[in-house]
């Protein structure tokens, strides 16, 4: 998709902090603007200003997607336990919010991956089921606690998803084939349509940010490459790595600092996180419930 495009960012102008994390795939952004990212062996790190990152408390099985509450609580998504659990940092205590049961019936959770809080406290989390078995859905967990299957349409590993800026719309990677899918949500919480945004061929795209001018900031599993679609042009490289050392096998992508004007990459397939800005793009503001709202 990108052949012979010079990326945006020269590769000498990638930044690595917060080395020595393990294969990190998840990272996210508390209220309190730190950063803090996820490890193969259930570990999630904060990462300081300083770019140091330090184990603050762990599963115990394998974190993926990552995301906080306006408490600065952090929700993991495991799927070695089968779950998506709750941290609280003050304590390093760990709760499990949902098993991706849907009433007595239900199926729990394949592989929950990525999950992500709309304006409502609504937490949408993408279950990928199998590498392409084409079992795949999306969840979510509502406020009250409550586990419903949001859309059963996505089934070719949904994968990192965002819930747009305004709140009216789940945006969702599929890795396999590499696409991009939206859908609206209702004002009742249902899911629209399955409605396809973008065909990523050549890719396997896994986590996605939105920017404040409404184009998305995609990292991709395969190749190695982070660059941002646009509804009003043809996507754009932001950085690429040929070589898979700066940039390994990137996983996600969140916007930090100041006007959220820079951008964190988790390398699964190294032991840091990858750092970068492109002049002008800037993060969306998050969805940060408070824990009053929120019944669990």
């Amino acid at each position: 998709m990108f052949d012979g495009a010079a990326p945006r960012v020269p590769i000498a102008e990638l930044r690595s902090i917060a080395a020595g994390v393990d294969h990190a795939e998840g990272i996210c952004l508390t209220p309190d603007g730190v950063l803090h990212a996820s490890g193969e062996l259930g570990q999630v790190y904060r990462i300081d200003d300083d770019g140091k990152a330090t184990e603050i408390a762990s599963t115990g099985g394998w974190t993926l997607g990552l995301a906080a509450d306006g408490a600065g609580r952090i929700l993991a998504c495991d799927p070695v336990r089968r779950e998506v659990l709750r941290l609280d940092p003050a304590d390093g205590s760990w709760t499990t919010i949902s098993t991706g049961q849907v009433g007595e019936n239900g199926a729990p959770f394949t592989t929950p991956n990525w999950g992500a809080y709309g304006p409502d406290g609504a937490f949408y989390v993408s279950d990928s089921g199998g590498w392409k078995q084409r079992d795949g859905r999306i969840m979510v967990i509502r406020p009250d606690g409550r586990t419903d299957l949001f859309s059963a349409a996505s089934v070719d590993f949904p994968n990192g998803l965002a819930v747009s800026p305004d709140g009216s719309d789940l945006w969702v990677l599929e890795s396999t084939p590499g696409r991009l899918v939206r859908f609206a949500i209702g004002t009742d919480g249902r899911a629209g349509p399955r409605r396809i945004v973008a065909e990523l061929p050549g890719t396997v795209p896994d986590g996605i940010a939105f920017a404040t001018d409404g184009s998305v900031v995609i990292a991709c599993y395969r190749p190695d490459i982070v660059f941002r679609w646009r509804p009003d042009g043809p996507p754009e490289l932001l950085a690429a790595d040929p070589e898979g050392t700066a940039l390994a096998a990137p996983t996600n992508a969140a916007f930090y600092g100041p006007d959220l004007a820079s951008i964190a990459v988790p390398n699964i397939g190294r032991w840091h996180v990858t750092t970068f800005a492109v002049p002008g793009l800037r993060g969306a503001p998050l969805w940060y419930p408070a824990a009053a709202d929120l019944g669990y």
